[in-house]
């Protein structure tokens, strides 16, 4: 294998560990501030995170406006994306109140699935792979959340609503990122997710400067390591790394989110649940490995200035 491919597959890995241990960073959080006041701190920090990385980006394209310069096109289309978002971290960092590390992270993953599906009504065409593919992650999704009593729990469905918004953020980034600089474009909308959850958070959630600071460990985390740190991984590596090799590598980061919930906070998963994740699983890499009309759009975006964790 070519040695640049090689590396860009470590650092893909490297990011998907990243990602997956983020979901305990987000449980962790949630024991001392609310979920709005968590995201706000932490994609105030990953934005800051990448500055440093614009500001390297400009001196090798010799940009001479500065890290922070940005057109109308780019205040409108990071704020669709930022509202997006916004949306999809708020659903998500709820439902990880409720539900697991491991299970938050396989439900994510339901995005992969989703974004094809919708690709349907924007007039393509789907194979035979995407039906299988959505069939064993939605029955997966059925042994992994649904109890013997045929009752979701709360935080599982809060996570599916936002694998939905995930979804439309993935295909909007899709459609933007060959059509400006996507580093640029991911710092504003990650300050504009910061902002409305900084809004939300004061109206409804009570601030304690003591709580941040006793949870400073996954706020940071979730941050630097994952909005700033991973995301500059996978962009380097995606320079690299075939579209097929991304996919896969960054699917499993559900399995590390299994992983890291299990060795750090004690998780536990049952036989039924396991199932349901091998099943997911399955599903996730059928959609990206068959050949389809939303290939390139489903290859070139998984997580893909997304950040979803």
């Amino acid at each position: 294998m070519d040695k640049k491919i090689l590396r860009a597959d470590w650092l893909l890995l490297m990011a998907a560990v990243i990602w997956g241990c983020t979901f305990v960073a987000q449980r962790s959080g949630m024991n001392y501030v609310g979920p709005f006041t968590y995201n706000g701190l932490r994609f105030t920090l990953g934005a800051i995170a990448i500055i440093p990385f614009i500001i390297y980006r400009n001196q090798g394209c010799g940009v001479q406006s500065g890290p922070l310069f940005f057109s109308a096109r780019f205040l409108k289309n990071g704020l669709l994306l930022g509202i997006v978002l916004f949306f999809g971290a708020s659903l998500q960092q709820i439902g990880m109140v409720y539900t697991t590390a491991g299970k938050g992270g396989f439900i994510t993953g339901l995005y992969v699935v989703i974004v094809p599906v919708i690709g349907v009504f924007l007039g393509h065409r789907l194979n035979l792979g995407i039906w299988l593919g959505a069939v064993l992650a939605i029955s997966g999704m059925y042994f992994l959340s649904i109890t013997d009593d045929l009752e979701i729990e709360t935080g599982d469905l809060w996570i599916v609503a936002s694998a939905f918004f995930w979804a439309c953020h993935v295909l909007i980034v899709g459609w933007l990122s060959p059509r400006m600089d996507t580093i640029k474009l991911a710092f504003f909308q990650f300050m504009v997710c910061a902002f409305l959850s900084t809004v939300v958070a004061g109206l409804i959630e009570s601030f304690s400067f003591s709580a941040v600071i006793e949870g400073i460990i996954p706020i940071l985390y979730g941050g630097i390591m994952s909005v700033g740190v991973a995301f500059t991984l996978q962009v380097i590596a995606q320079k690299d790394a075939p579209p097929a090799h991304a996919a896969v590598i960054l699917s499993v980061e559900a399995v590390f989110a299994a992983l890291a919930g299990w060795v750090v906070l004690g998780e536990i998963l049952t036989l039924r649940a396991i199932f349901g994740c091998l099943l997911m699983l399955a599903g996730m890499l059928l959609v990206q490995l068959w050949p389809f009309s939303l290939q390139n759009t489903v290859f070139s975006v998984t997580k893909k200035q997304s950040i979803p964790n």
